[in-house]
């Protein structure tokens, strides 16, 4: 896989369209290779400037990319147009044609174009987007166009993979109130007046430098308002040198680094909330799991916070003993910076825990009560360490009897209380290899 991967990067790297194409099509599947596709990818970039163009349904945002995307093909420069789009409802693709759009654009070898569906993010960006971007990157595609849905107020996202945002309004259609309520005010670097041979164009102009007048940016950049008429490639020209004028200011200015910061943190945590996700519901029983929780929660049986617990609950523990709790919080919260999920006194078994969560997993921490509990007794056997390792089973009484069908020592034959009220037992190391078994089954 790595050396298909590292093909596939040598051919992006060279500009090859199809490999760009295959490429986002990884990253849109969630091919099992994408991960590893996007580590290179993100390591070959070449500082392309990331145009957002976003604005309401009918501005001509499209006509505009059009011309835009051929004066800087007239430059000699190589373009990639992200068109994200609305997503059928049934396939989940881009439903809107952008090379029908974009017919002239679609036969020019330096114009790699891409519809990327927003999976029912009206107006933001599709969860692949970001990283087509980066693949058109890294094919050095030196201008690389996003052109948002344009509906509803999440148009905001578009500065997450934009170093120019230009936000696109027509005279005579409320756009300077949409705008108000879209939050466009804030993140609109560029504002472009399109369809500027209407009537009232004079108005919202004047509307727009009454808005922006309130508002003061941290860079000091007054955003500037430029009228085009795209079907006509009128102002497309002082709208390529507002753009560049911005990008230049970009890379000599400290708010550079801010932006690029904060939309790297949107990164992680999307990423991040992906991958719990996929943890949590890609198992073999997830889906009925889910199937469960939810005709309970339909029913008024269990209410939704304590459903997600259950989910969430999936992953276990590894058991460490220590002679204080303080002391082992000391180290793996206070030094390593793991967050404490909870901490209880089990009665029954004599023990205080804290459950930390690391990874896809938790480190239990267990301080004995009584000398004379497990827990005591291997800490006067043997002192702190690794006490057991727990594992989740769905149904803890099948998986004792499948166990001692196969010949394995058990110190629990019945289950018992454990932490946060979950059914749990244990399995003597003998049969573990030396290991402490502990199953637990979730309530």
């Amino acid at each position: 896989m790595a050396s298909v991967t590292d093909s596939l990067i040598r051919r992006i790297d060279q500009g090859d369209p199809a490999a760009v194409a295959r490429a986002i099509s990884k990253i849109e599947d969630g091919a099992d290779d994408a991960s590893a596709l996007m580590k290179q990818v993100y390591a070959a970039s070449h500082g392309g400037l990331v145009i957002g163009i976003t604005g309401a349904p009918g501005a001509g945002k499209s006509s505009l990319v059009d011309k835009l995307a051929q004066r800087y093909r007239d430059c000699g420069e190589r373009v990639g147009i992200i068109a994200v789009d609305p997503s059928s409802p049934f396939s989940g693709g881009a439903i809107l044609g952008d090379r029908i759009r974009m017919q002239t654009l679609g036969l020019d070898e330096g114009v790699f174009i891409r519809s990327m569906a927003t999976r029912g993010n009206l107006g933001g960006l599709a969860r692949a987007t970001v990283d087509a971007v980066a693949i058109l990157d890294a094919a050095r595609y030196s201008k690389i166009i996003v052109e948002t849905v344009g509906v509803g107020q999440d148009e905001v996202e578009i500065v997450k993979a934009a170093d120019v945002s230009v936000v696109v309004l027509v005279p005579g259609m409320g756009d300077d109130i949409q705008a108000i309520k879209a939050g466009i005010m804030e993140i609109g670097d560029i504002f472009v007046i399109n369809k500027s041979d209407r009537e009232g164009v004079y108005a919202t102009e004047k509307e727009l430098e009454s808005l922006l007048s309130l508002a003061t940016r941290a860079d000091g950049w007054n955003p500037p308002i430029v009228k085009t008429v795209a079907t006509e490639a009128l102002g497309v020209q002082e709208l390529t040198l507002a753009i560049e004028q911005f990008g230049d200011r970009q890379r000599n200015a400290q708010m550079t680094s801010d932006r690029k910061r904060a939309i790297a943190r949107w990164r992680i945590v999307e990423l991040l909330r992906e991958r719990l996700l996929a943890s949590v519901l890609n198992s073999e029983s997830a889906a009925d799991e889910l199937d469960r929780l939810a005709d309970e929660v339909a029913t008024r049986r269990r209410d939704p916070y304590s459903a997600v617990d259950e989910l969430i609950g999936r992953r276990e523990h590894i058991g460490i003993a220590t002679e204080r709790l303080d002391d082992g919080l000391a180290i793996w919260r206070d030094a390593l910076g793991l967050a404490v999920e909870e901490t209880e006194e089990v009665a029954e078994q004599r023990v205080r825990v804290a459950m930390l969560p690391i990874g896809d997993t938790r480190i239990e921490l267990l301080e004995a009560t009584t000398p004379d509990s497990a827990v005591g007794k291997f800490l006067a056997r043997r002192g702190p360490g690794i006490h057991h390792i727990a594992v989740k089973v769905e149904d803890i009484n099948a998986a004792l009897a499948e166990l001692k069908s196969k010949g394995a020592r058990l110190i629990d034959e019945t289950p018992r209380i454990g932490a946060g009220g979950c059914l749990v037992a244990f399995v003597h190391p003998t049969s573990t290899h030396g290991v402490l078994l502990e199953l637990v089954q979730h309530r």
